[in-house]
């Protein structure tokens, strides 16, 4: 019999340990990855948008009047109620006089004015008390030396809907335009701070959400951080062009990805949450106007081709009183909503189908979004080149092309990024906490994102010799 030694180990506990290390090891993969599946998928929100202000956006308010923001919203409600200013919740507000009594009075409910209330809600954000603002990612300062970024508190969009729905007729005069005595005010307000002439304006920021806001002193605000819904005012035709292709369009210096900021439009239906999504009967829905100017003429084509399609549903209207319940049942009840161009390539259409889980069906060979590069649109929608959507009986078949499980998935994914489109904190006249993860943070961060380009562009600026001109250059893509 061999000699046993002393110290020797049994072969039946080392396969003990063995066997523990592994349990343990497959024990912390598991988890590792189960608590994963939780978190949104890393392919359609990107890892690097942090929603905590970790390093803030610092932002000084330039000192306008408040005629110049809130007071213009003192001005709507005090105004007669018409045809392009009146809605019916706008009529119950106006009637009850309580706006009156409000230092922050509400913004329009009428989804002609509603839809570019961007600028109410980053405002509010700014105005809310420091100590309320914990979940911003901007931090208000009150020296413009210690900031990035200089707010301008203008209302543009609410001064330019003032002037088109009280005088349209005046709205592209100067004479006689009190939205161009507002602009007039703001930019020679701006130009006069030492803010201003350190920086040529190039770290001011501006919302412009109405494709029409600020129409007269554009070239003056060129070179200043302009946030805007896309980029469609802002284009001219060349002169010598035979069509309205893009290939043949002049693209104004005034706009540019590299310094600029695609915002949301403010979505106009109520969100529906993933597990409230029901069986949807309807192919295609689309809601609104058949008619449109520029690359609007593809809504017209569209329409033609599809308005006596089974299972395409195409409706003229616009979500207002009448028409908002009829655009809720269309959204939500349909696999599909399709956005063709208007007069601009957006509209606030996208944003309603994603609050109402109907996959979106982009027919814009121009159009630009919010948040790209921390959001993928490919995983929730379907882009369609105008070319393709204009062919005869090519679109239906390419949409009943995908499976249910494809649908289902672009559903998931939909309702993983319906936060990120909402401005609306809840509060009364939007002061108060604002949501982390929801779209004015998100535009904080994007504007923060623009900054390394913005100050290089200042030093540059600061060497160059007295009387040379240097031509601003747009690159937008």
């Amino acid at each position: 019999m061999a000699p046993t030694a002393k110290n020797s180990t049994p072969l039946c506990s080392i396969s003990s340990l063995f066997l523990s290390l592994s349990l343990l090891c497959i024990l912390s993969l598991s988890l590792f990855f189960l608590s994963n599946t939780t978190h949104q998928s890393p392919t359609l929100l990107s890892q690097n948008t942090p929603v905590f202000p970790t390093n803030p956006l610092k932002v000084f308010i330039a000192d306008l009047p408040r005629s110049l923001n809130y007071g213009l919203l003192e001005k709507y409600w005090s105004l007669e109620i018409d045809s392009r200013l009146g809605s019916e919740a706008d009529t119950e507000i106006r009637s009850n006089h309580l706006w009156r009594k409000l230092q922050f009075p509400p913004y329009p409910e009428n989804p002609l004015i509603k839809q570019y209330s961007a600028e109410y809600w980053i405002m509010g954000d700014l105005m809310t008390p420091e100590k309320s603002r914990t979940g911003s990612f901007a931090r208000r300062v009150f020296d413009d030396g210690e900031a990035d970024v200089v707010f301008v508190p203008f209302f543009a969009t609410m001064s330019a809907e003032l002037q088109l729905g009280v005088a349209k007729g005046a709205f592209r005069k100067k004479v006689g335009n009190e939205d161009y005595e507002r602009q007039r005010q703001v930019v020679d307000f701006v130009k006069s701070t030492e803010a201003w002439k350190r920086s040529g304006g190039r770290d001011h920021v501006f919302v412009l959400t109405d494709p029409v806001a600020m129409w007269h002193v554009r070239a003056e605000i060129a070179p200043a951080i302009l946030l805007v819904v896309d980029f469609g005012g802002w284009y001219k035709l060349d002169s010598k062009a035979s069509n309205s292709n893009s290939s043949n369009m002049i693209q104004h210096t005034q706009v540019s990805l590299l310094k600029d900021v695609i915002v949301p439009y403010t979505h106009l239906l109520p969100r529906l949450q993933v597990s409230e999504n029901q069986k949807r009967l309807n192919l295609l829905y689309f809601k609104g106007a058949k008619h449109r100017h520029r690359g609007g003429l593809v809504r017209e084509k569209l329409w033609d081709l599809l308005v006596k399609v089974p299972g395409v549903t195409m409706e003229e209207g616009f979500p207002n009183a009448t028409g908002k319940e009829q655009s809720i049942k269309g959204m939500r009840t349909s696999e599909f909503c399709l956005h063709p161009a208007g007069d601009t390539p957006s509209s606030c259409r996208l944003f309603d189908a994603i609050q109402s889980l109907c996959i979106p069906v982009i027919v814009s060979d121009d159009i630009e979004l919010p948040f790209e590069g921390m959001v993928d649109y490919s995983q929730f929608s379907v882009f369609v080149a105008v070319s393709d959507a204009l062919q005869p009986n090519w679109l239906v078949p390419h949409l009943r092309s995908y499976s249910d499980k494809q649908k289902d998935i672009f559903r998931q994914n939909m309702a993983r990024v319906q936060h990120i489109f909402g401005y609306d904190n809840g509060h009364p006249g939007g002061i108060g906490p604002i949501p982390p993860d929801g779209a004015v943070n998100y535009i904080w961060r994007k504007v923060q994102q623009k900054l390394p380009v913005i100050k290089e562009a200042i030093t540059r600026a600061k060497r160059k010799p007295p009387g040379v001109s240097v031509p601003r250059r747009c690159h937008c893509t």
